[in-house]
Formats: structure tokens, C-alpha cells, sequence
């Protein structure tokens, strides 16, 4: 059996804003059938990144995990403390608690999903 990932989904309580976000940090396109309770973004080879309304939805509470994060996204780019400026002026927040190797560096989205940014590695052949 073969199988291939389509989209990645995340719950929140505005579809739209926390796409707006995403879209401005990741310079992904909005679906075309984005809307008030369903929002996305189109990456390579057409995998989404989903948004979707959650009338109860609690932001994880990292890192002492009272809330479940239940999934993070993780992200390569060429200058994390140049990221980390950019992220947080799109509403991001930086949470006191990091990893203790400093490799990488952990936010929080809008909607308080922990997703981290890390050093761009070579791309292997």
C-alpha cells in the first residue's frame, strides 16, 4: 500500500486569521476554497496546510503540556533570530522555555500551536 500525505490540519478558533499568518510567514498561496470555517495554504507537490474552526478550542499549554500540543510544524530558514523578529511581528510569540540546545528555537502561532524554526540544512542529493 502506498500511501500520500495531502494536508496537515490544524484546529484553532479563526481559520482565516491564523491562514493570514502562515501566509505571510511562509509565502504559501490561500486555497482557493479558504473560508470561515475551513482556511488553507498550498505547498510543494499540493500538500495543505489546513485551518479549521474549532468552537472549543484550548491553545496548548507548552511546555508544561497541560494541553496537549498534539502536533507541531517545523520549519528550515536562514536566520533564526532574524525569523524570530519577523514571526513575532506577525503575532507569533516567543515562550520563555526553549530547548536546551539553542539549535532551534520554539513559538507559538496566533492561535497557540507550538511550531519551531531551526537553521536551513543542505539539501541532500
Amino acid at each position: 500500500m502506498e500511501m500520500r500525505l495531502t494536508a496537515v490540519n490544524l484546529d484553532c478558533p479563526d481559520p482565516l486569521a491564523l491562514a493570514a499568518f502562515y501566509a505571510e510567514a511562509t509565502g504559501l498561496p490561500l486555497h482557493e476554497r479558504s473560508g470561515a470555517d475551513f482556511a488553507g495554504l498550498v505547498g510543494e507537490h499540493g500538500l495543505v496546510l489546513g485551518f479549521q474552526r474549532s468552537a472549543g478550542h484550548r491553545p496548548p499549554t507548552w511546555p508544561d503540556g497541560e494541553v496537549p500540543a498534539q502536533l507541531h510544524l517545523d520549519f528550515e530558514v536562514d536566520d533564526v533570530d532574524a525569523a524570530v523578529t519577523a514571526l513575532t511581528a506577525l503575532g507569533a510569540t516567543l515562550p520563555p522555555a526553549q530547548p536546551a540546545s539553542g539549535r532551534w528555537r520554539v513559538l507559538l502561532d496566533p492561535a497557540g500551536h507550538p511550531f519551531c524554526v531551526s537553521p536551513r540544512r543542505p539539501r541532500r542529493p
